[in-house]
C-alpha cells in the first residue's frame, strides 16, 4: 500500500505530462493563447492581458508602499484577469533577482521572495519573472529598435539597465544590468542622483510640492532651470560613461521621463556629448514602445 501511494504522489507531482496525470485545468487550458503581463514599479503596477502581442486588457494603479500590501494586491490582480484562456503569467520586476525570486530592490520593499513559486502554485500555470529594464531591452531587441549592440535605460522611480550585444541581452552570472548603481559623484550612484525618487526630494524642497520633468520644463523659473540643468548633466555623465563602456550603437530611454519631452532629451544629449572621447557621436533616443516592460515580459511566454 505505501509503495503505490508513494507511486501515485509521484505521478501527481511530475513535471513530464507523459508521467503525470494531466488535470482538468491543464486540458481547459490545452488550446489557450493568452498571457497576462506584469509591470512592477516602484510608483506603478501596471498589468495587461496579451494575446499574439497585442494588448486586449489593461489596468494601472498605484504600488502598495508595504510587503504585504504589494504582495495580496498582485494576487488579487491577477485573480480578476485569470481564465481558461490564460496560457500563462509573466512578470517584469526591479531587480537584482535570481530563479524567480525578488532580493533586495531598492525601491520595493521585497527581501527574498519567491514571486515565481508563488504564482505557479496559486494558479497552476507557467510562470516566468525577470528584471524590468530586461523586458524592456527584450521589447526593443524584438520589437522596437531591432539593433544588436544597444544599451536600454529605465528612468523611473530608480534606473534601471538592460544591455543587449550581439543580439543577446547579457546578464554576466545573473545580476548584470544594474546600471543604475554606477558611482557617478563623491560615492554616490546614478540611481540616487538622478532618478524620480529624489526629483520628488528635490523639487519639493524647492515648490513646496513634487513635480515631474514635464512640469519642470513648461516653468519659466530660475529654481526650475537649475534642477533640470543639474539632473541633466547627471544623466549625460552617465549615459557617457556606459558608451565609454560598451561602444553601443544605440541609447534607448524608457520610463516616465519620456513624457519631459525632445527638449529635454536634447538637454541630456547635449550634457552627454560634453564627455564623449570616442571618435563618433552614439544615438541616444527615446523608446518608441507603448508599453515596453509588458510587452517585453511576455514575450518570454512565447
Amino acid at each position: 500500500m505505501v509503495g503505490s501511494k508513494k507511486k501515485v504522489d509521484d505521478e501527481k507531482m511530475s513535471p513530464d505530462p507523459k508521467i503525470r496525470k494531466i488535470t482538468k485545468l491543464e486540458k481547459s487550458r490545452k488550446n489557450a493563447k493568452k498571457i497576462i503581463a506584469i509591470d512592477m514599479g516602484g510608483t506603478y503596477i501596471r498589468i495587461a492581458v496579451l494575446k499574439k502581442r497585442k494588448v486586449l486588457e489593461y489596468w494601472k494603479e498605484k504600488t502598495p508602499k508595504t510587503s504585504f500590501g504589494i504582495k495580496s494586491r498582485l494576487l488579487e490582480l491577477i485573480d480578476g484577469f485569470m481564465s481558461d484562456e490564460i496560457k500563462g503569467i509573466a512578470v517584469a520586476s526591479p531587480g537584482p533577482l535570481k530563479g524567480g525570486t525578488i532580493k533586495n530592490p531598492p525601491n520595493l520593499p521585497l527581501r527574498n521572495y519567491n514571486l515565481k513559486a508563488e504564482l505557479q502554485n496559486k494558479f497552476k500555470v507557467p510562470v516566468v519573472v525577470k528584471n524590468d529594464a530586461d523586458c524592456v531591452a527584450f521589447a526593443e531587441l524584438k520589437m522596437g529598435c531591432k539593433r544588436r549592440n544597444f544599451i536600454l535605460l529605465t528612468l523611473g522611480t530608480g534606473i534601471g539597465g538592460g544591455i543587449v550585444m550581439n543580439g543577446q541581452l547579457y546578464r554576466g552570472e545573473g545580476y548584470a544590468g544594474e546600471l543604475g548603481h554606477i558611482i557617478l559623484d563623491n560615492g554616490k550612484d546614478f540611481e540616487s542622483l538622478a532618478a524620480s525618487k529624489r526629483l520628488e526630494e528635490v523639487t519639493t524642497k524647492a515648490f513646496g510640492k513634487s513635480k515631474m520633468f514635464c512640469e519642470l520644463m513648461k516653468m519659466k523659473n530660475p529654481k526650475a532651470k537649475r534642477i533640470l540643468e543639474e539632473f541633466t548633466e547627471y544623466y549625460g555623465q552617465g549615459i557617457a560613461s556606459l558608451i565609454h563602456c560598451f561602444d553601443p550603437e544605440v541609447i534607448i530611454l524608457a520610463g516616465g521621463v519620456r513624457e519631459a519631452g525632445k527638449r529635454f532629451l536634447n538637454m541630456i544629449r547635449k550634457h552627454s556629448q560634453k564627455y564623449f572621447e570616442l571618435p563618433k557621436k552614439t544615438p541616444i533616443r527615446w523608446s518608441k514602445l507603448k508599453y515596453p516592460g509588458i510587452m517585453g515580459a511576455s514575450l518570454y511566454l512565447e
